[in-house]
């Protein structure tokens, strides 16, 4: 008994430092201090937390929304061999998705180390215009390279004009939210209730309108194609006459053609085979002589 009282004031004396405990808070609390000092300049893992986090989102806005619920392509539905079995168009779209859960969940793992800078001033606002910009930037990039470039699918199939659907669809998601994203950046907080009247209104309007505009009227049959530098005049001209088209005329390299579909046929038939563009409005003309570079 003697011997653990004298144990018990021994341990009395031991002197413990009282900040062990709290050295860890303390320091991410020095961590946040400094971020709200420095007013907004937050750690890059933070910056791209946020648009992984909306690229990821506009990757699954397209997949759920144009693949599954409006079904108006799949990823693959520009690929005449993919687009013979449902299945492989499936497929695809499940790889797709997975993509976009790697880089959402890349976006969640550098939110999760950057906790420490959420008490900050402005992080929320922060968070929400890097997403915004993720999110244009995915539609940007998907309409350049899917669309435009390797001509994997287009937003609209099923449609005469798919270029004013793509040329619509990057406008309002793509440079859209990119817009707005990057002016919220650059303004204060109470600079965010001044956006829709700033020269970004103008601008925003222009990009919607333009395709609009674009429109034919409805009673236009006459349709600009643009075959594939492979295909022959041959197989352009027996490419039309398959899908009921008549011929006006064709330039010298006879890869774009007028064709009239008055007859009844469908123009977006000619995607079948080798047109790469099919429009009947004056919006692409301007493009051609950088097709034929």
């Amino acid at each position: 008994m003697r011997l653990v009282t004298t144990f018990a004031g021994k341990l009395r004396n031991i002197s413990f430092p009282q900040k062990l405990v709290s050295e860890e808070f303390e320091r991410k609390a020095m961590i946040a201090a400094t971020v709200t000092q420095r007013d907004g300049q937050f750690s890059g893992r933070f910056e791209w937390a946020g648009y992984a986090l909306g690229f990821g989102i506009g990757g699954f806005f397209d997949g759920i929304l144009l693949h599954q619920v409006l079904q108006w392509h799949h990823l693959l539905s520009g690929v005449e061999q993919a687009r013979q079995d449902i299945r492989v168009l499936i497929l695809w779209d499940g790889i797709f998705h997975v993509l976009m859960y790697v880089i959402a969940g890349i976006g969640l793992w550098l939110l999760w180390r950057t906790r420490n800078e959420f008490p900050a001033a402005g992080a929320d606002r922060r968070l929400f215009t890097n997403a915004l910009i993720g999110f244009g930037v995915w539609h940007i990039l998907d309409s350049i390279l899917s669309h435009w470039m390797l001509g994997i699918h287009r937003i609209r199939m099923d449609v005469d004009n798919p270029l004013f659907w793509d040329l619509l669809w990057f406008a309002v998601l793509g440079l859209g939210p990119l817009a707005i994203g990057l002016m919220m950046r650059r303004g204060s907080s109470s600079g965010s209730d001044r956006v829709m009247s700033s020269p970004l209104a103008l601008v925003l309007a222009a990009l919607i309108a333009g395709p609009i505009s674009a429109l034919p009227p409805a009673d236009q049959t006459q349709v600009v194609v643009l075959f594939r530098q492979d295909l022959t005049e041959q197989q352009a001209v027996a490419a039309i006459l398959a899908v009921d088209g008549r011929m006006i005329g064709s330039d010298a390299s006879g890869q774009i053609w007028a064709v009239d579909m008055a007859s009844g046929g469908h123009p977006s038939e000619l995607y079948r085979y080798g047109a790469l563009l099919v429009s009947n409005s004056l919006l692409p003309l301007g493009c051609f002589n950088w097709t034929r570079a």
